[in-house]
């Protein structure tokens, strides 16, 4: 092959092939522009009501699932204008992939079971990146959301792939807003009624606090006496709080109870039990001790006149 006419072809052809990557990657960078700004707009006015934090999960959820997608179009266009630059037809290819997605499609059934779950999971916005949530038995925070799969990270920091066909139920905590919801036990000689102004003037201080009273949506109060327990009486305590804040407030909660009922004498009872080992029977009374027994008489020896007889 001679230099020219690789110089013609690279003139004709992959001046064009360099066009197509360019721009593809044009592209790209738009979608990585509008698709965000398009979702602020969208998603602002669908859910103006909702929390800020949720509209933002809400917003990079989205921006993740279509920027993906949309990199995945654009660089199957940009390969099948490639393939056609370079003189392969793409007719047979297209047909071929015909052919393999339907045969992908009857064997691969919970693949599509997945895609489809992964739809409805973003459409019904049951969650975004950010939420805490508990799915397929497993809990976490949300840290990816496609239309096939969602990452979790839990609490020791494992990374738990759950394929969203697998989900039938999805519990999220963190969805508008979040709660706190704790039982308190005092002991059973505590007077209740001090204890419930003691603990409704915990939650009161708190919500007022520069600091706590920004991640707090309803003060912490005495809802009931919640039940009777083996060792004290159990006060439940609700309050709402910011999305994903309740952990936190529910910490200083019981720091802030435990160092005022200390202050306030009140008694936090633990769990003790009392062992009796059977009854100890009465002294007995005093008693006549037996005379001591009489010493043998002593035999003497015969006298001279008893042996004379």
């Amino acid at each position: 092959m001679e230099w020219s006419t690789v110089t013609d072809w690279l003139v004709s052809h992959g001046v064009r092939i360099l066009i197509v990557v360019l721009i593809s990657f044009a592209l790209y960078l738009v979608l990585h522009r509008v698709i965000p700004r398009a979702l602020q707009l969208t998603v602002s006015k669908r859910m103006a009501k909702k929390p800020e934090e949720e509209i933002e999960q809400r917003i990079k959820t989205l921006s993740r699932v279509f920027l993906s997608t949309g990199a995945v179009f654009i660089m199957v266009a940009a390969a099948f204008m490639i393939l056609s630059e370079i003189g392969i037809n793409i007719t047979p290819v297209v047909a071929g992939f015909g052919i393999a997605g339907i045969a992908i499609g009857f064997g691969a059934q919970s693949l599509v079971r997945d895609l489809i779950a992964g739809l409805f999971i973003l459409i019904e916005n049951q969650y975004s990146v950010g939420d805490v949530v508990r799915i397929a038995d497993i809990a976490g925070l949300v840290e990816e959301i496609n239309v096939r799969r969602t990452v979790l990270r839990d609490l020791d920091g494992i990374v738990h792939v759950v394929p969203n066909g697998e989900i039938r139920v999805a519990s999220n905590f963190t969805q508008e807003w979040s709660r706190v919801n704790i039982n308190i036990s005092v002991g059973y000689g505590e007077d209740l009624d001090r204890v419930i102004e003691v603990l409704n003037r915990i939650g009161k201080e708190m919500a007022e606090d520069p600091y706590w009273g920004e991640l707090i949506l309803g003060a912490p109060h005495v809802l009931r006496v919640d039940a009777f327990e083996d060792s004290g009486i159990a006060l439940k305590i609700l309050g709402e709080t910011k999305p994903i804040r309740q952990w936190d407030v529910m910490g200083e909660l019981r720091r802030r109870i435990k160092k005022v009922f200390d202050e306030e004498g009140i008694e936090i009872p633990w769990p003790h039990t009392k062992v009796y080992f059977g009854s100890t029977p009465p002294p007995a009374g005093p008693t006549e001790a037996p005379p001591p027994p009489e010493p043998p008489s002593e035999v003497l020896p015969p006298t001279e006149e008893e042996e004379g007889e």
